[in-house]
């Protein structure tokens, strides 16, 4: 089964083929990142306009790339929540009126289900795991792109999806079913990124930039606090304003100081030892989350990492599980593709593209 998928949910204007929910024929990407590295972050409006722009160069690119013709493909998917409106909105319309056009089965897509579904996907990193030590030790084995992975996911699975605007941990059972079991309260992991390299002068996005840095710097040099959330929700609005309050306190400037200024005052050691220090905190955070996470489910066979954040090295360094191929951490339609096929094969009837609508703000289960 071949299926188009195709996703816009924020600055990346991205369509692939996949088949059989796994092996991926075309993955045409086409990133915003040059533009909104001027402005620090996306802007909605210039990020829908630019989808506009190449949406359907994108969507031929990956026909021609998976070397397919239309009546190649028995359905379309896309991602129709949660993210920016108008990005959605170019990517929905697209799949609707492919749908319509050529009569294939249309599936509406979430945008958090398709990041955990890239762990299913031919060429992924996978991280078996050793369980040497309690918060998760790691071993990593990886499969060369383009290559069959040597094994998949086993259920019941715990899925971490750490990205720009999410942060949540999901117990799947099987396919298609997931209970959100911890989330963040404020700040998502990527956000907390990115607001820290801004204060350090770092450019966007936050998570390379931060991490680049911090293989130059000491990552015991600062004493971050983990923030003291009962259960297994998450908080890093305070992570970014001690790392604020360290910085200012570095530099012997009073707490008035404005944070966009403080990058004038750094050396470059103090920016790598904070990078490291602060990435080396938001790690650890998460992966005791995750070992709490794992002895409340002790049925759980499988964890699997999704979303940008999942590219981080020293993430991947210390966690057990499966990580997607780099290439597939961020955003694309490969992933989407992937969901509608195990959607599919749960038995979910296709979406009437007459009445398809989006969503900025949905949960993975409504």
């Amino acid at each position: 089964m071949k299926i188009l998928g195709i996703e816009t949910s924020c600055d990346e204007t991205a369509a692939a083929v996949v088949e059989d929910g796994a092996k991926i024929l075309s993955n045409a990407v086409v990133s915003q990142i040059d533009i909104f590295a001027e402005y620090g972050g996306v802007i909605p409006e210039v990020a829908a306009r630019s989808h506009l722009e190449v949406m359907m160069p994108v969507v031929e690119k990956a026909m021609k790339d998976a070397n397919c013709t239309w009546n190649d493909i028995d359905a379309i998917a896309v991602t129709h929540a949660p993210g920016l409106l108008g990005s959605l909105l170019i990517g929905t319309l697209t799949a609707r009126t492919l749908a319509i056009l050529h009569d294939k089965p249309l599936y509406a897509v979430h945008h958090l289900k398709s990041h955990i579904y890239a762990n299913w996907l031919v060429g992924m990193e996978a991280a078996t795991c050793s369980a040497e030590h309690k918060d998760l030790a790691r071993a990593a084995r990886s499969v060369s792109e383009g290559h069959a992975a040597a094994s998949v996911p086993t259920f019941p699975v715990l899925a971490l999806v750490i990205s720009g605007g999410h942060t949540q941990i999901l117990y799947m059972p099987s396919h298609d079913k997931f209970e959100i079991i911890g989330t963040t309260r404020d700040d998502a992991i990527g956000e907390c990124f990115d607001k820290v390299a801004k204060i350090l002068g770092l450019p966007y996005p936050g998570g390379p930039s931060i991490a680049k840095a911090a293989k130059e710097g000491d990552e015991n040099k600062y004493k971050f606090p983990h923030p003291k959330i009962d259960g297994l929700d998450f908080s890093f609005s305070g992570l970014k304003t001690a790392v604020l309050r360290a910085v200012q306190k570095e530099l012997n400037l009073p707490i008035s100081h404005p944070s966009h200024d403080l990058k004038n005052y750094l050396t470059k050691k103090q920016v790598n030892d904070f990078a490291a220090s602060f990435q080396k905190t938001a790690v650890d955070i998460l992966l005791e989350k995750l070992s709490t996470a794992k002895q409340q489910h002790p049925d759980v066979k499988s964890i699997v990492f999704a979303g940008g954040v999942s590219a981080n090295e020293a993430l991947r360094e210390k966690a057990e599980g499966y990580f997607p191929q780099k290439s597939l951490s961020g955003d694309n339609g490969a992933m989407v593709a992937a969901a509608a096929y195990y959607e599919i094969q749960a038995g979910k009837k296709p979406t009437d593209p007459y009445k398809m609508n989006i969503y900025p703000r949905i949960s993975i289960n409504a």
